[in-house]
């Protein structure tokens, strides 16, 4: 009897499961999903517009509580700026820090690995 029950359960679980919507198939926007842009008009020419500039697009972000952009570190790199943020769960390993990029003409804020 255990059997019998067990497929018709089963079938009844995955029937209740579905969606009574079709799932939508819209193309997902063409930038990255670690990439933020500014407003054509800003630029990051500064080492305080950069630090703001991640400090913008770590806002946006689920974790954004780890961060402390205050603490950022900038380092002039030609035509962009390299922001090293500390993060406190990172707190007692190395490196302590995530790496962003933050272009000096646009302003537009980009995650970079960090080794």
């Amino acid at each position: 009897m255990l059997n019998r029950f067990f497929p018709a359960a089963l079938l009844a679980g995955l029937a209740a499961c579905q969606s009574a919507s079709a799932p939508a198939t819209t193309a997902p926007a063409a930038a990255q999903p670690s990439e933020i842009s500014m407003p054509p008009a800003t630029s990051a020419s500064t080492p305080e517009a950069a630090r703001a500039a991640v400090a913008r697009y770590l806002q946006n972000q689920p974790n954004a509580a780890l961060y402390v952009p205050d603490s950022a570190s900038i380092i002039d790199v030609d035509a962009h700026w390299q922001v090293l943020v500390p993060r406190t769960d990172w707190a007692k390993r190395m490196p302590n820090k995530a790496a962003f990029e933050v272009d000096k003409a646009t302003g537009q804020v980009v995650t970079r690995p960090v080794k």
